[in-house]
């Protein structure tokens, strides 16, 4: 086998690659479900009654609960929730809203990512509480006896509106509820300068005449949300969409939407976490690392729409009367950075899904992060990976080269063997292997160098789709995003003019007939069409290592060609 063999093993390939990604689309991840009907909302957005639930809530794990688990609590009307606007809090990350009702997050717009690359609005909205995108994140208690406020109390709150001040590193937003028996709650959110993690602090303060006993719950809700159709320029189509979470016992582990009625989560973790994952951007609540959690996710039914929620239950806790008690989690709504998520929590890394090739992926982030703090931008970094890689094969590259070299050489004395056996092919094959064995040619010698290349060519494909760094990451001149496909198809055009003097230079493959020589004539063209549609991050890989590979391959022949000339003959 030789490069021009390797070439069309490569289009199998890539080929076969593609239509592995619209099998994934076409049979694994589902298309979100027409919208029977709007979410029952007021003109403030927030949710009524009518479209809230106890369905949703949780049941305290105390032996003396009531028999739903859930107590009286005070409950919105639509008188109250047209006067209770939700609250909005301005970061330097973050603008969020937040429900007044059990402090229900209701939407989060990430300030330094846009939407559109050409464009400075509007800014990634991650949760939402619009009907076709819903995704909320919610929190509360529940009581084994007396009351107790969960995501549809009305909390108290001395601010409509809060900004982390110049300067300062925290801002705190405070809200409480308070019953007539003396039970006083305040969940306060404390929000950090430079992050996407929200503290949320529980304060109970039991002034009342019995004791509390009860639970604290955190849990995400979305739906599918619009219908994805599958596209080859538009990876979020077959990204992966879904819950997730994490323990130490099984480490990372996810649920698509499909699976949520057939495969539910029921499992009691120490140590984790639970989200809800999209393309480059994710949601986590994260629990306290020592208590004992119930994890859980259930499917329920908003207005015709199937809704899927994940939900972490603390354990039991009691307040004896007179004292008081504070419960924390924290909540993530941001980007997957990849240097950011170790140091929140074990475990949150494996959020960036890489698949299969997770093992090249990683260490390839890894130096292209290096390369990309030297010199500032990530094509250049793509570009000194190939140089690197170039680097590290080349023993393996010269080897092929001159392998290639011996055989253009045994070209005429090859095709007078195929002229001289005519159509035995057999021995054909053996004075051509009888001629590679005395001349030492090796032909298969050309593959190893292409095989080892291939996987860093996937591995590098699935760092550009999944890594949000690269999100939006300029070139230079008309090449302004690196994660979508050249707009002027020029590398592309580069690209196939390298493998079209790629296979100039290289010998022609014995035996092949005219109908062969034809395919593979037109295979530069052909893997030139596919290119225009990748990123133009890999199609900048896999341009500048075929230039960097075709200047390799014509000074060692040059070079072999010139000592082969000098060698007098036996």
């Amino acid at each position: 086998m030789n490069s021009l063999r390797g070439i069309l093993w490569f289009a199998l390939l890539a080929i076969s690659f593609l239509l592995w990604q619209a099998w994934m689309s076409d049979y694994v991840y589902r298309k979100a479900e027409p919208v029977a009907g709007p979410v029952a909302t007021t003109p403030g957005d927030l949710p009524t009654p009518a479209g809230t639930t106890s369905s949703d809530l949780p049941t305290a794990s105390a032996a003396a609960a009531t028999p739903d688990g859930i107590q009286a609590v005070e409950t919105p009307t639509s008188a109250t929730v047209e006067t209770k606007a939700p609250i909005t809090v301005r970061t330097d990350t973050v603008v969020m809203r937040i429900s007044p009702y059990g402090g229900t997050v209701l939407s989060v717009d990430l300030l330094n990512y846009r939407k559109d690359a050409k464009k400075a609005e509007p800014k990634i909205r991650l949760l939402d509480d619009q009907a076709e995108t819903w995704f909320v994140a919610q929190s509360g208690l529940v009581a084994s006896t007396g009351t107790a406020p969960n995501h549809q109390t009305l909390f108290e709150s001395a601010q409509s509106e809060y900004t982390l001040a110049d300067g300062a590193d925290k801002l705190e937003v405070p809200m409480t509820w308070q019953d007539g028996s003396g039970l006083r709650v305040t969940k306060t959110l404390v929000f950090s300068r430079g992050s996407y993690v929200v503290t949320e602090r529980l304060t109970i303060d039991n002034q009342a005449a019995a004791e509390f006993q009860g639970n604290a719950y955190h849990q995400l809700q979305r739906n599918a949300g619009p219908a994805r159709s599958w596209s080859m320029t538009n990876p979020e189509t077959y990204s992966f969409v879904g819950a997730a979470w994490f323990s130490e016992e099984n480490k990372f582990e996810k649920l698509a939407f499909e699976d949520f009625a057939g495969e539910p989560l029921t499992r009691d973790i120490t140590g984790g976490w639970a989200a809800m994952l999209q393309h480059y951007f994710f949601a986590a609540w994260i629990p306290a690392a020592g208590e004992p959690v119930k994890y859980e996710t259930r499917v329920l039914t908003e207005a015709g729409r199937e809704h899927y929620l994940i939900r972490a239950l603390g354990p039991s806790f009691k307040v004896p009367a007179g004292q008081s008690a504070q419960r924390e989690a924290r909540f993530y709504a941001g980007p997957k950075l990849q240097n950011d998520l170790a140091a929140i929590a074990p475990g949150l890394p494996f959020v960036i899904d890489y698949g299969m090739v997770t093992v090249i992926s990683e260490p390839l982030f890894w130096l292209l992060d290096k390369l990309h703090k030297l010199v500032g931008n990530w094509g250049m970094a793509i570009i000194l990976v190939v140089v690197i890689l170039k680097l590290l094969l080349y023993p393996l590259s010269e080897m092929q080269y001159r392998s290639m070299a011996k055989l253009r050489k045994l070209q005429p004395r090859i095709e007078a063997l195929k002229q001289r056996y005519g159509e035995d092919r057999q021995k054909f094959n053996q004075a051509m292997l009888e001629l590679y064995q005395k001349e030492k040619a090796n032909p298969a010698s050309g593959c190893l160098p292409l095989l080892l290349t291939i996987p860093v060519f996937i591995a590098l494909y699935w760092v550009l789709l999944e890594s949000v760094e690269l999100r939006h990451a300029p070139f230079y001149g008309w090449i302004q995003n690196l994660s979508e496909r050249d707009p002027y198809f020029i590398l592309p055009i580069l690209n196939a003019a390298t493998m079209w003097a790629t296979q100039k230079l290289s010998p022609a493959p014995v035996g092949m007939d005219p109908i062969q020589q034809k395919i593979l004539m037109y295979m530069p063209l052909a893997l030139s069409l596919t290119f225009a549609f990748f990123p133009a991050g890999l199609v900048l890989y896999w341009t500048v290592n075929g230039a960097l590979g075709l200047l390799q391959q014509w000074i060692i022949m040059k070079r072999y060609a010139g000592n082969e000339a000098k060698t007098p003959a036996a």
